[in-house]
């Protein structure tokens, strides 16, 4: 449907994550994958989704060579709690204690997108609560030994084992726990091909 729509248009998604990538084949929408190194550092002032929302146009900053109908989208995702932004785990003792932190506690996976264009640029967030229940540290280790989730933030994949036994509820979108809140990509798509 959308596709129709945005048929004039150059759609470039900026992410090697093959689950962001599985979101836009689901959403039906024709897109090209092109990924650009970029060293993801920000300043520490910035809190909760001004973080994300800044690495999102950190990772559309070096696309400099956009074409006239291009739509190039850039996103980032990150676990928080306690004031402070968990991002990929260095190693497994790092992932250990990431998960004995969330472990019985709430925390918010926020997720920014940019969509840039050659005459704009539009930045749009999401945030949802994740409770999980009390994992004992077998758990822990079984998990991160069998599903090794080194590429993910606060080291858990809510589409995996560690979810199926380990979240208690959740609120909000729970696409956007895995990567991406396809709900408003789609809305933001549409404003776009509606313009």
């Amino acid at each position: 449907m959308l596709r129709e729509k945005l048929k004039n248009y150059n759609i470039i998604l900026a992410s090697a994550s093959p689950r962001r990538q599985a979101f836009f084949k689901e959403l039906d929408l024709g897109y090209t994958i092109q990924v650009k190194e970029v060293n993801e550092i920000y300043d520490t002032n910035l809190t909760h989704s001004k973080i994300t929302d800044y690495l999102s146009q950190l990772k559309a900053s070096v696309f400099v060579d956009l074409n006239e109908n291009d739509i190039l989208i850039t996103s980032d995702t990150i676990v928080w709690k306690d004031e402070k932004a968990l991002g990929k785990p260095k190693d497994f003792e790092e992932a250990e204690k990431m998960l004995q932190n969330l472990s019985g506690q709430m925390h918010e996976v926020i997720t920014s997108v940019c969509f840039t264009s050659k005459d704009f640029q539009k930045t749009v967030n999401d945030v949802t609560k994740v409770w999980f229940k009390p994992l004992s540290d077998e758990e822990i280790d079984y998990y991160l030994k069998n599903y090794k989730p080194f590429d993910k933030a606060g080291s858990y994949g809510i589409q995996e084992w560690i979810g199926y036994i380990g979240i208690e509820k959740i609120e909000g979108c729970y696409f956007n726990v895995m990567g991406l809140p396809t709900r408003l990509v789609y809305k933001t798509l549409t404003e776009i091909a509606n313009r």
